[in-house]
């Protein structure tokens, strides 16, 4: 049940001069910095990676700078800086954005607000003219600032709706009393209903400088002649003089104990500390500390295998005056809280009394020396890593961060956490699971209110932008991947990239549970793949955690598995893995261990809103019976037995079924020679087992409530199945009409209608999953409970248009630019190219796939798009499934 604590731990632990050209220890990647006239700070990082550039403008402003009473204020300007500038409105905006492959977005810190975009290299001169328009002015008007006000209170309400989220906002609260950092940049409605056009005006003319701001620009670039262009377009923007900024007066913690209720199926024992700040001296040893209590092999995580956890960590959210430390304890429904947050507290007591591990201090310095190198291999990831590096930690660059944890001394690390980890000023926090009410179903389907606005017209674009998107052609892949198969079935792919000193390998054996599982032991999959955490035949939990750590590598087995190792330790990594995903441990102690928590984990999510949510969409869909309505049970999962894991894993655990993705600095020979080695000897036994699952009718509409009491906004899903499948080639219709419904912002209808217009929605999803026997529509919202009936009704008037008129030349054209791009964008990054060659492995698709899809939808008429869904798509069979209050 790991996977399942990923999404909280993600939220909670990840918030947020002319020089020569600086060379670093890869000779592709080059640095060039300069500043202009104005104060504009511009880095350039060539990386070669993909035919793909990231620009990342950093304004030196965030929620810290907000005027008093208005915490949102810099948020609010975020948003607006979408609704158009004196030179580029926000139709013009949203067609250009689209039309580059819809990779853009913004995002407001306490010290920083950014603005981002990725696009194919070519079009880089369109991302640069655009924040040039809107560093030079925006419009702010109180006429648009009312339309987004109802976009941005949605996202309020959607963030009110996490209990998580409301716990985080009260921590800061209580950890930052007085100061900028007790409150986020998110904002709040009534603070948002008392700002107005002109406040937001000046807070642009205020802060939205080219001597406050510092570009980066990173990817396969040249940097002299992207320089100048920069300087054409920034050079005369003037430089202004910039407001106070705020003062930070920290007083001491008091020590105090929160209880709040979380709608997880789980429970969270949380520690908090007020930590060193980016700006400190011991913040690097701070990170090591983190990264240390962290480790597997530490006594906090030791608490996970002795069975009074079910995850435990630690980590640190640093802000550049101040940071926070969490650690974490996860425990079941219905488990003693208060005595896991006691022992939570013993265990860091006495690292504190004894003194931390040195051999796991060095584990620590290793792993970020590896992550630093693996921060090469995505080129948003490095425009991020460098923005961070500059913007918000004051650095040159990001190695400076990495020099200082180098210099980190155990010494240094013990005096940090017995001076920060002092319980007398830290926050407890026991956030308990509660239950949701039972699905209610309903057999209509909501109101008949027709609230969808009238076409828009189409937009004149600027000349810079009409040459970019007036390019319609098959995207050039520089992935070439060498292509084999093994003795024992094992399909290899390897793709060499020289971008860093780094190899990743990722694996996948084509299973499915619901269909390989035997009646009654519903759960045997999930106990298995917990299991591989305790090492091999070999090496036991600790000692295989040892030997990773030696080489710095991050590894994970199961019926999906992977290795991030530098190129050095390729060999010694694959061996690792090999022993832990041919030969895993599968200790019967643990089984015992693991077995009763996913019991006691199961036992809350099957009361959890989550749970019932996804589960009331899958029994709308399918028909009684279906293999995928099968659910594990706390009965179901205690009745496994260690002959249960054994026989499913060797039934399942197969290489003819397996791909085997290796990408980065290595040569094919190489990689298929080590692979081989260790890999070569697994064998298979009988016929390849069945993994589809069969054809479905069709389903009948219906509307299902689940209650959420921690809800204040529903979440909405409308879906149906659809009797196309992937053999089809209407499918590449109906991607096109996907890209015209949602996919890029306000450019695209259900955005347009549902958020810029009417202003019920802050994010609207839009998907077509066609398989090989079974596909789905689906749309996703939130909004407020009197809302979900009038979004409803837009949503299924703009299906019906697209089903009984044809698309205009300009949305076709913008749906076609915006699918040829994405291809472009998909190869970005290495983990991204790995896993589209896994996947379309996995599925049986061809590996160049997305050029053949290229290739249709090129060819593609706005008939045909009206006929693919006229013919596939049926807004009378859409299911209706909310989670949160009854829907109005």
């Amino acid at each position: 049940m790991k996977k399942i604590f990923g999404v909280f731990i993600a939220f909670l632990f990840v918030l947020p001069l002319a020089g020569k050209p600086l060379a670093s220890n890869n000779s592709s990647e080059t640095v060039l910095r300069h500043t202009l006239k104005n104060g504009l700070r511009v880095v350039i990082i060539r990386n070669p990676l993909a035919l793909v550039v990231t620009t990342e403008m950093n304004y030196l402003v965030g929620s810290d700078e907000a005027p008093e009473g208005f915490p949102g204020m810099a948020h609010a300007q975020e948003h607006m800086m979408f609704r158009g500038c004196p030179d580029l409105s926000a139709d013009q905006l949203a067609d250009i954005t689209a039309a580059m492959g819809g990779d853009f977005d913004a995002d407001t810190q306490q010290m920083v607000t950014q603005y981002y975009f990725t696009v194919p290299a070519e079009d880089l001169d369109v991302a640069l003219h655009i924040e040039a328009i809107r560093m030079k002015g925006v419009l702010d008007s109180q006429e648009l600032w009312s339309k987004e006000r109802g976009a941005i209170e949605q996202e309020v309400a959607s963030d009110l709706s996490n209990p998580q989220y409301v716990f985080y906002k009260k921590l800061l609260a209580e950890m930052f009393k007085g100061t900028p950092y007790a409150h986020d940049a998110l904002g709040t409605r009534p603070s948002f209903d008392k700002t107005t056009g002109d406040m937001l005006q000046k807070f642009h003319n205020d802060w939205y400088a080219p001597n406050n701001a510092i570009l980066v620009i990173v990817g396969r670039v040249d940097a002299e002649k992207t320089l100048a262009e920069v300087e054409k377009l920034y050079g005369d923007i003037p430089s202004r003089t910039l407001p106070s900024r705020p003062v930070y007066n920290f007083q001491p913690i008091k020590a105090d104990t929160l209880h709040l209720t979380t709608d997880l199926p789980y429970g969270l024992d949380i520690i908090s500390y007020r930590m060193p700040g980016i700006d400190s001296p011991d913040y690097a040893a701070a990170q090591v500390l983190s990264d240390v209590l962290s480790n597997h092999r530490g006594k906090l995580y030791s608490l996970v295998p002795e069975g009074k956890a079910l995850y435990t960590g630690f980590s640190l959210n640093g802000l550049p005056k101040a940071g926070i430390g969490f650690s974490l304890a996860v425990f079941p429904k219905g488990a003693d809280s208060e005595k896991l947050l006691s022992e939570v507290s013993s265990v860091l007591t006495s690292e504190l009394k004894n003194g931390i591990d040195p051999d796991l201090v060095a584990a620590a310095k290793r792993d970020e020396i590896s992550s630093f190198e693996f921060e090469k291999n995505s080129v948003s990831g490095l425009a991020s890593v460098w923005s961070q590096a500059l913007a918000v930690e004051g650095h040159q660059s990001p190695a400076e961060d990495l020099e200082a944890i180098k210099k980190v001394t155990v010494d240094d690390v013990n005096r940090v956490a017995r001076e920060y980890l002092n319980p007398s000023h830290a926050i407890f926090v026991i956030l308990t699971p509660q239950s949701s009410g039972n699905p209610i179903s309903q057999k209509g389907f909501g109101g008949k209110e027709s609230f969808a606005p009238k076409n828009p017209k189409a937009v004149k674009l600027p000349q810079w932008a009409e040459n970019a998107i007036g390019r319609m052609t098959i995207p050039t892949s520089l992935v070439n991947p060498v292509v084999s198969t093994l003795p024992n079935g094992i399909k290899l792919i390897v793709q060499p990239e020289n971008i860093s000193n780094t190899v990743s390998v990722y694996g996948s054996i084509k299973s499915n549970p619901d269909l390989q599982t035997p009646k009654g032991k519903e759960g045997v999959d999930d106990v298995l793949n917990q299991l591989f955490e305790y090492g091999s035949k070999n090496l036991n939990r600790i000692e295989f955690q040892k030997a990773l750590d030696d080489i710095g590598a991050n590894e994970s087995a199961g019926s999906s598995f992977s290795l991030d190792v530098l190129a050095d330790h390729f060999d010694k990594g694959v061996q690792l893995l090999a022993y832990n995903e041919l030969q895993p441990a599968l200790p019967d102690q643990a089984f015992m261990i693991v077995q009763h928590q996913t019991a006691a984990t199961v036992a809350g999510q099957l009361q959890s809103p989550d749970y019932l949510f996804g589960r009331a969409i899958h029994k709308a869909l399918l028909p009684k019976g279906d293999p995928a309505l099968h659910q594990e049970t706390p009965t179901s999962v205690m009745s496994l037995t260690m002959n249960d894991i054994n026989d499913y894993y060797q039934h399942v655990f197969r290489p003819d079924m397996t791909t085997i993705v290796v990408i980065g600095k290595i040569n094919p020979e190489k990689a298929k020679e080590v692979i081989e080695q260790y890999f070569g000897a697994w064998k298979a036994s009988g016929p390849k087992p069945n993994v589809e699952f069969s054809p479905i009718p069709l389903n009948k509409a219906t509307v299902v409530s689940v209650p959420d009491a921690s809800r204040v906004q529903d979440k909405v899903v409308l879906a149906e199945n659809l009797s196309i499948t992937r053999s089809n080639p209407d499918r590449y219709a109906l991607d096109v009409a996907n890209h015209i419904l949602g996919g890029a912002f306000y450019a695209t209808r259900l955005y347009r209608d549902l958020r810029e217009n009417a202003g019920l929605v802050y994010y609207v999803g839009s998907t077509f999953d066609i398989g090989k026997h079974r596909s789905v529509y689906e749309v996703n919202f939130a909004c407020d409970p009197p809302n979900v009936s009038k979004a409803k009704a837009i949503v299924t008037k703009d299906l019906k248009q697209m089903q009984q008129e044809n698309v205009t030349s300009k949305e076709l054209r913008q749906a076609k630019s915006l699918l040829l791009r994405e291809i472009t964008l998909s190869e970005s990054s290495e983990n991204a190219i790995a896993q589209g060659l896994l996947n379309r492995s996995i599925e049986d698709l061809p590996l160049n796939e997305p050029t053949i899809a290229a290739q249709h939808y090129i060819l593609l008429s706005a008939n045909q798009v009206r006929a693919a869904c006229a013919k596939w798509i049926k807004t009378d069979n859409l299911i209706q499934v909310s989670e949160g209050p009854t829907p109005k």
